[in-house]
């Protein structure tokens, strides 16, 4: 289990949101929110359906552009940055969907070469070789180097997609929805795997997700979204001692129902 540390002003900031606003015609979104992660920091963003938790991430790697506030990731001001700039940003975030993405008609070997052809042509057969061998080898799938995505379940897809977002070696990792559709064992897989990830290759991590228990596995901190604000972040015991009929209830729909 990861232990849920604080952490000081002192560390690194990786991700600084500041006063942030979204709105969609009249649709309010986002009402102002602050967030701030750290490096080396897994931190949880949990939140009902339409909370914002998308948009969220969105925002932060330059898809949509804030109506009002900060977003300042790896000491850049994302909704100021020019094309070059922001491509160059997005290389150094590593992004998880929660289908995995893979695309069906390549091999596992090409889906994971795919990136590094994309974006370090430098490199060459060995290297390409040696990145594609290692990453697998992060997730335990040496073996299924050759095979399909077709043929793996879903846990194993899952991991691929987590390989394939690790080669490029970026500095933080945004996971939507990990654990989403995988049974509590293939889910326990992917929580200690999400740890290994932090630790092996020192990455600072959002993690999107309904799941408490991957959330209270996984991360640091975590940050309780409803209707466009942050209700309370912070450790999980400490979020989760409160008496906010919100936070209780998302609390009971994962432990007690």
């Amino acid at each position: 289990m990861n232990p849920n540390n604080y952490y000081t002003k002192e560390q690194e900031k990786v991700i600084s949101i500041t006063g942030l606003y979204k709105s969609f015609h009249e649709l309010a979104v986002l009402k102002g929110i602050d967030l701030e992660l750290f490096k080396g920091e897994n931190m949880a963003v949990l939140g009902k359906s339409g909370s914002g938790k998308s948009v969220l991430i969105k925002l932060i790697v330059g898809l949509l552009k804030p109506d009002k506030g900060e977003v300042i990731v790896l000491n850049k001001q994302v909704d100021k940055l020019n094309p070059q700039e922001l491509d160059a940003l997005r290389l150094r975030i590593g992004f998880s969907f929660q289908s995995s993405a893979l695309y069906d008609s390549m091999s596992i070997r090409q889906n994971l070469e795919f990136p590094l052809k994309m974006n370090r042509k430098n490199l060459g057969k060995k290297e390409i070789d040696n990145a594609v061998e290692e990453v697998l080898d992060s997730v335990g799938l040496k073996d299924k180097l050759n095979q399909m995505p077709a043929d793996l379940s879903g846990g194993q897809r899952k991991r691929i997609g987590i390989a394939r977002t690790l080669i490029l070696k970026p500095e933080i990792m945004l996971y939507d929805e990990p654990t989403s559709g995988l049974d509590p064992i293939t889910s326990i897989e992917i929580n200690e795997l999400i740890n290994e990830v932090q630790q092996q290759y020192n990455t600072s991590s959002i993690i999107i997700t309904h799941d408490l228990t991957c959330a209270k596995e996984t991360c640091n901190r975590i940050a309780m979204l409803f209707d466009g604000k942050f209700l309370k972040v912070g450790m999980f015991d400490e979020v989760f001692d409160s008496e906010d009929e919100q936070i209780q209830s998302f609390f009971k729909y994962n432990f007690i129902q």
